[in-house]
């Protein structure tokens, strides 16, 4: 035995190799390699399976004895290996060392396979006191984890078959044997990584009873799991030293593995204490963010859910690393409901350097110094208007103050965007000064194919105005790791369902084409309607018609008369026509995409919303011409077919979750009241109410059907439901969800008539995160189907355009510096035509629905540079107020009431307080037409940022003792 150990000290595998000159009989090694498996086989048997890597029991062992190895297994994995190992201290064939060792590693025995390579286990010990808690809490975890839900995220611990089997015992036996499964294979798994992979996919898939059997609580204190019907009671401990960064996008072969107390019934206590190394990014990681390292300003563009925040977060870390003391780094993300995601992402990666102080800032929070929070921390994270008004109001006095921007989904740097806006900015900075302390500037992004184009050389154009928009002259993509890269992230497969629509004689559409035409004779008798716009006027049910009436509308408002009381009954009366024929059109959409029973309910909500407000003649004259088909529509609803769309979706939909059960979601639709109608759709449909679905839609202002949109709290409990394993199983998103938010869970993503452009089909086939995802296209229309094809086309243009710029990097450079100098040109010229145009004169505004009154221009003064408030308090006798729903404060701001003109209950804006004055009219532009007092001539707004008259800063000093509490 001390001979062995003597020479195999001597003679190590490693040392042979260097000594290529030095000749040892096959007997002599194998005796070297023998010894050397019987001193290291405690470890050997606790991993290796032997059914794992039959290939090599069948070529050197005889059929029987690899049989009764295969039987012992199913008793005791590690009896059946020490069976083998004790066979294998008996070969004597040439070669069976070397084919060993091919096996395990074929097998993915990667941590054995490097282990008995060098004959270095430590390793693999390290990997006990992760063992000896899971053996701890296993009865409890077992009870807490839904198994199927995790695997798509453990391929970096578990092998494919492992991985199958535990799949097949979840079918067989139920979810809790599927998690004994699992616990047992990871018992037994030999890659270093397994338990902070593990902990990556609870959190993940929002596992959160059996994720703090594993970690502490955010106050680091022991977490106490006692399962009074079990026959074991664990308590788990853990005190943290330093935490760990969270995410399994990077590379997990060096962790940061917290010192951990486990205490068990019996009074025993194991202490652990563990080294501390950092995590490294997987290489094509690492490649994405080589440019940002070496200060360039890029942008990265690279798939949805290869870690693009994951990069941005280490580019953030070393810039604080190489510019100590004077970095200040700002994150934007063009969401909320990104943001705040990315926020946690942050904080959590920051928390274990004290030194580095991390802050978020949105638009809900209140009592918020800026400035403060600026000078104050390191890293801020915010969505881009808050630093455009920030800028505005002074708040932060230049780009300057910081040293790094970077840009999430940076693709909206185009037009009017927040982004745009920050950068225009930047970029006449930089040309009018000349200054060199610009902050770097990084994009990130999946898509670069902004604009239209049908060649490469447009697409090149339309890239190359990005990158002068976000002043970068590099593009960075994965080229030198594609199949790492490939290897981590699943492209969806696309695929397209042509069904067929409606049929014509659909008695709801016939009948609700006829209330519409009544409608347009009612309008064209009180105005020629017909002549106002030129737009072209489609047929009813189609976007054109849409458009055409939006415009009529907003032309109608702009009509005069030399009498002011008809002018005040005409204009009136056509709103309220055109109004009611929007939404008409719009319940034809609903119906050629959901059910007629949705379309109508959709109309009852209007016309029960108007009953409850208005007393105008009018509106009553139409809410009559409505209730008279009712009964009919009613009869109409109550006898329908089923609409082919929803037949089309139905089966794909019992297909998919027939296959899977686990299958999750997201549909994508073009508008809320399409969302809202087809959740009540699977919810009375009895082979998807099961679907539990959920409704993701924006924050904004309107919604068609209920009025507004949803609030932040409100989207995360949706989110949670969707992700949760017990509840919703489909996510039916409006635009919102199409970029950014993580949905690690879904595999199938349904476009539901839902086309865009190049970067919109690239971000919602990026919804599929999971391992085999599928995206389908369903739509009765072929021109939505050709243009999808369209922008798969574009797709490739885009992806060559690419390359042929990253291979001419002088034309690039070139193009970016012509497009930036007409930029600035051109803004030059607006910003002075701006200025001129901008007149002292004095303007009335009306209301836009009747023409009430509502005030003069002098009257308007503006606060905080964003909100428009009115001094004469006479107002109140021109309006009705109700109160706020959501009432919020901001920036010493609270929102209070909403206002209505008392005519026509036309929304005007809220009634608000700011510090300790009360009162205070806001108002919305929109809402108005504004009327030159001298030239009578009118005009409509959008924004406030439009107008064409001066309108004076609020002084506190103009305030009436009325307006003061």
């Amino acid at each position: 035995m001390e001979f062995s150990l003597v020479l195999l000290q001597l003679l190590c595998p490693a040392h042979i190799r260097v000594c290529g000159e030095l000749r040892v009989s096959h007997w002599i090694m194998y005796e070297l390699e023998k010894e050397s498996l019987r001193l290291y086989s405690h470890y050997i048997v606790h991993f290796l399976r032997p059914s794992y890597i039959r290939g090599f029991l069948t070529t050197y062992l005889e059929e029987e004895y690899v049989e009764k190895i295969i039987s012992k297994e199913r008793l005791s994995q590690t009896e059946a290996a020490q069976m083998l190992l004790d066979k294998m201290l008996d070969l004597k064939e040439v070669g069976w060392f070397q084919g060993f060792l091919d096996t395990l590693r074929a097998s993915e025995y990667t941590g054995l396979y490097t282990a008995i390579s060098t004959w270095d286990f430590r390793d693999l010990e390290t990997l006990d006191p992760h063992r000896k808690l899971l053996d701890q809490v296993e009865m409890s975890i077992t009870k807490n984890m839904k198994p199927r839900e995790l695997l798509p995220y453990m391929s970096d611990c578990l092998t494919q078959r492992e991985c199958e089997e535990i799949r097949a015992v979840d079918e067989q036996k139920g979810c809790i044997a599927a998690s004994e499964r699992l616990v047992e294979s990871l018992r037994h798994c030999d890659k270093s990584n397994w338990f902070k992979v593990f902990k990556l996919a609870l959190e993940n898939c929002s596992q959160n009873l059996a994720l703090q059997l594993l970690d502490p609580d955010e106050n680091g204190n022991c977490v106490q799991v006692c399962e009074e019907n079990d026959v074991v009671m664990a308590t788990v401990c853990f005190k943290y030293r330093e935490d760990g960064e969270s995410d399994n996008l990077m590379s997990n072969s060096e962790t940061s593995v917290p010192e951990q107390c486990v205490e068990g019934t019996e009074g025993g206590v194991a202490s652990v204490c563990e080294r501390h190394t950092e995590k490294k990014l997987r290489k094509y990681q690492k490649e994405l963010a080589t440019a940002a390292y070496n200060g360039l300003n890029t942008i990265i563009c690279a798939p949805t859910g290869c870690g693009k925040t994951i990069v941005a977060v280490d580019i953030c870390e070393h810039h604080l690393k190489k510019y100590p003391q004077k970095a200040k780094v700002v994150f934007m993300a063009t969401k909320v409901e990104v943001y705040e995601q990315q926020y946690k992402l942050f904080k959590e990666h920051f928390s274990k350097d004290p030194d580095i102080r991390v802050k978020g800032v949105c638009g809900d929070m209140s009592d918020v110094s800026l400035p403060t929070l600026v000078s104050n921390n390191d890293v801020l994270l915010m969505t881009p208007q808050i630093l455009v008004n920030a800028l505005q109001r002074g708040d932060v006095e230049s780009l300057n103050t910081f040293t790094l921007l970077l840009l999430d989904e940076c693709h909206n740097t185009t037009g009017k965007h927040p982004y745009n806006n920050i950068m225009s900015l930047y970029i006449d900075t930089k040309h009018t000064t000349h200054t060199h302390s610009l902050p770097q500037v990084v994009g990130f992004t999946a898509s670069v194919g902004i604009g239209s184009f049908k060649n490469v050389p447009e697409a090149e154009n339309n890239i190359c105005q990005l990158c002068a928009n976000l002043d970068a002259r590099v593009i960075t993509t994965v080229t030198e790791n594609i199949d790492e890269l490939r290897s981590f992230v699943h492209t969806p497969e696309k695929d397209f369902f042509e069904v067929r629509p409606r049929t014509s004689e659909d008695p709801f559409i016939s009948i609700i084409k006829s209330i519409m035409n009544n409608i347009e004779q009612l309008a064209l008798s009180v105005y020629k309607i017909d002549t106002v716009s030129q737009v072209q006027k489609g047929d009813y049910g189609s976007q054109m018609y849409e458009q055409w009436i939006v415009d009529v509308q907003k032309r109608c408002r702009l009509l005069q008369f030399t009498d002011p009381e008809e002018e005040r009954r005409v204009c009136r009366a056509l709103y309220t026509y055109t109004e009611h024929l929007r939404k008409y059109n719009d319940a034809l959409i609903i119906n050629e995409d959901a059910r007629t029973k949705d379309a109508l309910d959709f109309m009852d909500s209007f016309i029960t919303d108007i009953s409850n407000a208005s007393s105008d003649p009018t509106e009553h004259h139409l809410i009559d011409l409505y209730h008279a088909q009712r009964e009919r529509l009613l009869q109409v609803a109550a006898e329908e077919k089923q609409n082919p769309k929803l037949e089309e979706l139905q089966f794909i939909l019992d297909e998919e979750y027939g296959n899977n059960v686990q299958t999750r979601t997201v549909l994508f639709v073009r508008t809320r009241a399409l969302a809202d109608a087809l959740k009540k759709w699977i919810e009375e449909t009895e082979s998807l109410k099961f679907l539990k679905p959920g409704v993701l839609i924006g924050r904004g202002r309107k919604s068609q059907l209920t009025g507004s949109g949803m609030t932040l709290t409100g989207q995360k409990g949706v989110l949670d439901s969707f992700k949760s394993s017990n509840e919703s199983k489909i996510l039916i998103a409006t635009s919102v969800a199409d970029e950014g938010i993580d949905i690690p869970q879904c595999n199938l993503v349904l476009m539901y008539e839902y086309v865009g452009n190049v970067v919109t089909m690239v971000q919602v086939r990026g919804r599929g995160r999971a391992q085999g995802s599928r995206c389908f296209l369903i739509s009765s229309r072929q021109e939505r189907i050709d243009k999808e094809k369209l922008n798969m086309e574009r797709e490739k243009l885009v992806q060559a355009a690419v390359k042929d710029l990253q291979t001419s990097p002088d034309r690039l450079c070139a193009k970016v510096d012509r497009f930036q100098k007409e930029d600035v040109a051109r803004r030059a010229y607006v910003n002075m035509s701006v200025e001129k145009t901008l007149t002292e004169g004095s303007y009335e505004l009306k209301c836009g629905k009747c023409k009430k009154f509502v005030c003069f221009s002098d009257d308007l003064r503006v606060l905080q540079a964003s909100h428009h408030i009115v001094l004469d308090c006479s107002i109140f006798q021109r309006c009705l107020t109700k109160p706020h729903n959501k009432i919020k404060t901001f920036d010493n701001f609270t929102k209070k009431e909403k206002m209505f003109c008392s005519e026509c209950n036309n929304d005007w804006g809220i009634v608000a307080s700011y510090m300790n004055i009360q009162n205070l009219p806001v108002l919305k532009i929109e809402s108005f037409t504004v009327e030159d007092r001298v030239t009578k001539k009118l005009q409509l707004f959008k924004k406030w940022r439009d107008v064409t008259f001066r309108i004076r800063e609020f002084d506190m000093t103009e305030t009436t003792r009325e307006l003061r509490t």
